[in-house]
């Protein structure tokens, strides 16, 4: 697994713990078709107290990245793909159908520590909660969810 595909992947478990921590439940990690890849697929208590699907999109970035953090990497055509991973997705799954949808987008910065350990390519767990951010150390890096957005776009 390359360096980036590993630091792609701690940033993914960071949200996804996070979720858990806010009382979602992780449905998928890495949920892959022909049209792509949705990061996390969750479900749990929407706004309004009703049972909601979010499919989160995990950007994970150093510090100098052209993109505010990955904000601009979700595009037109990346939604247009997620929005048609999520319809196949639902498609075969007609328990999920009366569920509110909606598209999320997570932001993590990704920093090597100051004096950088091995990269494991093991994901490992984290125990404490986290809030957004504060920083965790993990494989070498220091990690912080920037932002998490709720319903960064619609279909």
């Amino acid at each position: 697994m390359s360096e980036s595909r590993v630091i792609g992947c701690l940033g993914e478990k960071l949200v996804s713990h996070w979720l858990e921590t806010q009382g979602w439940q992780i449905l998928h990690h890495q949920w892959y078709c022909r049209y792509g890849e949705i990061d996390l697929i969750a479900v749990g208590a929407g706004e309004s107290g009703i049972k909601t699907l979010s499919f989160v999109e995990v950007k994970t970035r150093g510090q100098r990245n052209w993109d505010q953090g990955g904000l601009l990497a979700i595009t037109p055509k990346k939604q247009a793909k997620i929005i048609q991973s999520v319809a196949l997705f639902l498609s075969d799954r007609p328990q999920f159908l009366e569920y509110p949808c909606r598209f999320d987008v997570a932001l993590v910065s990704c920093h090597p520590y100051p004096t950088p350990n091995s990269l494991s390519e093991e994901i490992p767990s984290f125990s404490p909660p986290i809030n957004i951010g504060q920083s965790v150390l993990i494989n070498g890096y220091q990690l912080t969810l920037q932002d998490y957005i709720e319903s960064a776009f619609s279909e």
